[in-house]
């Protein structure tokens, strides 16, 4: 058999460039956003869980679509969505036209990152050596996308504008969309008879959306309100719809017969503690760096740099850990690296007269931990079900690390105090290590029964 193209590997990667990227790119633009459009925090919080809430709601569905139709045509699909979406944030005239726009994008990218690794499994499914090397390259290509992300978007802006944090989304799309009609082969759908869950789907949005945003109106209408109380309310009944409907359809979008594996449920929380704090961290640190330090644009984005820049290195220490030791070590190490991180930036990183250097030990110490653990709790996830199980678990512990960055975000963002974040966040990650502890196999357990405990 041929060997495929490096073209291929390179418009799969073109995908997760652009995902990733407007994960951290947006940061340090939203106090611009603010001041431009008239935004509120509220708002503001919008500009990033509308994005995240798009993709997590929508990343379930969007494998029932790749293989009903096969993984091309979704993934042609998602770069022309996410094209049309960034084109409509960068020309947006106000906050809420910014925010659907937002919540458009997220949908392509859950159109586009399950799809991608679908092409790279058919592009590479002769050699399984050669498949693990292109999904490390896809990997590290995320990788030095959300780190360029930051330091990108302070140079756009400080140029451009806050719309060129979009407008640059518009040639990689094209760009991949392109090299995807020369290079990808044509790919039937594994299972065109497959049905596409709308009920679910529709109960999952409504859940999510009236959830996180009674959490970031609650700061400014307060508990009180008829509207957070309204959205709660809308929020558990559609919560408990759901699992009811999970429960009786015949093809679940989420089939909850997987959390009773509890190492899968530990790593699945693991996932959303670690994804609430990074992204919650991320959002209220921008506003402390311009707002409250009075930072510019480009010297907010350098910092954040380490925050950022660190996962590669970690990563690649993860992989060879988990050979010698398996995966529940480099999460219990991870886990703790990442609260030492979150601990020493509130000690010595966020007084009013810190310099870069007392920030630069809690900056590089939490993505150091959570490239330790973040491979590592992907590989339990993966050894706790079944191989034909395996693209599903991998759909549901992104869709909840992204619910868990989007309370995140709406949580952290309502409090106002990057302190308290902090602690939260270092509390968070220690509570992780301690599941991943209780939860995780040991690499060579002496029945074959998870360690977590009830």
């Amino acid at each position: 058999m041929n060997k495929p193209s490096p073209a291929v590997l390179l418009a799969a990667s073109f995908a997760f460039i652009i995902v990733q990227l407007d994960v951290t790119i947006v940061n340090v633009a939203l106090p611009e956003i603010g001041r431009e459009l008239g935004a509120s925090v509220s708002a503001l919080q919008w500009v990033v869980d509308a994005y995240t809430l798009g993709f997590a709601v929508f990343l379930l569905s969007a494998g029932v679509l790749g293989d009903r139709f096969g993984a091309r045509w979704v993934f042609l699909a998602g770069f022309a969505l996410f094209t049309l979406a960034s084109l409509a944030c960068a020309m947006a005239p106000g906050a809420l036209a910014l925010n659907l726009a937002r919540a458009v994008q997220g949908v392509g990218a859950a159109l586009l990152v399950p799809s991608s690794l679908a092409i790279l499994n058919a592009a590479y499914a002769h050699d399984r050596a050669q498949l693990a090397k292109a999904i490390a390259w896809w990997t590290a290509a995320g990788g030095v996308s959300i780190a360029a992300g930051p330091v990108l978007g302070g140079l756009l802006m400080s140029f451009a504008g806050w719309r060129s944090i979009f407008w640059v989304n518009i040639p990689i799309c094209v760009l991949g969309f392109w090299l995807t009609l020369r290079v990808v082969p044509a790919l039937r759908g594994k299972d065109p008879a497959r049905s596409f869950d709308v009920v679910g789907q529709a109960l999952a949005v409504i859940a999510l959306t009236a959830f996180i945003g009674a959490v970031i109106e609650f700061n400014a209408l307060g508990i009180g309100s008829a509207l957070v109380q309204g959205a709660l309310l809308v929020a558990l009944a559609a919560a408990v719809l759901f699992v009811r409907s999970q429960r009786r359809s015949a093809a679940p979008m989420l089939p909850l017969g997987l959390f009773h594996d509890v190492g899968f449920s530990g790593a699945v929380l693991f996932g959303v503690l670690v994804n609430f704090a990074y992204y919650g961290v991320i959002f209220v640190l921008s506003f402390y760096l311009q707002k409250v330090r009075g930072f510019s644009v480009m010297h907010a984005g350098l910092v954040f740099l380490p925050l950022t820049g660190t996962f590669i290195f970690s990563n690649i220490a993860s992989g060879r850990m988990q050979a010698r030791l398996g995966s529940r070590t480099p999460m219990i190490v991870g886990g703790l690296i990442g609260a030492s991180g979150y601990a020493l930036l509130g000690i010595l990183g966020v007084a009013n007269d810190s310099t870069f250097l007392e920030m630069l030990p809690g900056l590089a110490l939490i993505p150091a931990g959570m490239g330790l653990a973040v491979p590592a709790m992907t590989t339990s996830i993966l050894s706790a079900v079944d191989r034909n199980q395996a693209g599903t678990a991998s759909a549901v512990l992104n869709t909840a690390r992204q619910v868990g960055g989007a309370m995140g975000v709406a949580i952290f963002g309502a409090m106002h105090d990057i302190r308290l974040a902090l602690a939260i966040s270092t509390a968070l990650l220690l509570l992780g290590a301690l599941l991943a502890w209780r939860c995780i196999k040991h690499p060579l357990p002496s029945k074959g029964a998870s360690l977590c405990r009830t």
